[in-house]
């Protein structure tokens, strides 16, 4: 189909009566016809070719609508597509993240803080460090022999040291 370029809506009639378009008329004159039988047939061969340039524009528009529709619908499913890849991709990640350091995605549960512990309690420093590093702490460091060994004893030696 041959797209056409300009909206035929916005056309007008020409005046086929005027002396531009007599010639024109020739072909059309006969002894049982006029200038103006001949201005009125090209008038109607006019329109009735303008009625279907419109309704080839109208079936050109709705095309392009339906293109445009299905681009759009085309991009989106494709955006979805991977917005979905995405996703699947962090799970991933995080879940082998989980895995590797499960150390720091234990759940901490919210709760008060004990009234009971007026006095501040002093942790052996090796097992603070130890804490950071998510290693793991023995029990005794948190129990009360290992506080007050901790408190009489200010300075603890890793035994993986060098010194």
């Amino acid at each position: 189909m041959t797209r056409l370029h300009a909206d035929p809506n916005s056309e007008q009639c020409p005046d086929f009566a005027s002396a531009e378009f007599q010639s024109s008329h020739a072909p059309l004159l006969s002894p049982t016809s006029d200038d103006a039988q001949a201005a009125a047939t090209l008038r109607t061969i006019w329109t009735a070719t303008n009625a279907t340039l419109k309704a080839k524009w109208q079936l050109q528009l709705d095309a392009e609508a339906l293109e445009l529709t299905e681009q759009q619908r085309l991009r989106d499913e494709a955006e979805a597509q991977r917005l979905e890849a995405q996703a699947q991709l962090d799970a991933t990640t995080a879940d082998e993240d989980r895995k590797k350091n499960r150390i720091h995605h234990i759940p901490i549960p919210s709760r008060p803080r004990p009234k009971r512990a007026a006095e501040s309690f002093l942790v052996s420093d090796f097992a603070l460090c130890k804490l950071d590093k998510a290693q793991f702490v023995e029990l005794y460091y948190w129990t009360n022999k290992g506080l007050a060994d901790a408190r009489l004893n200010f300075l603890t030696a890793d035994d993986d040291s060098m010194v």
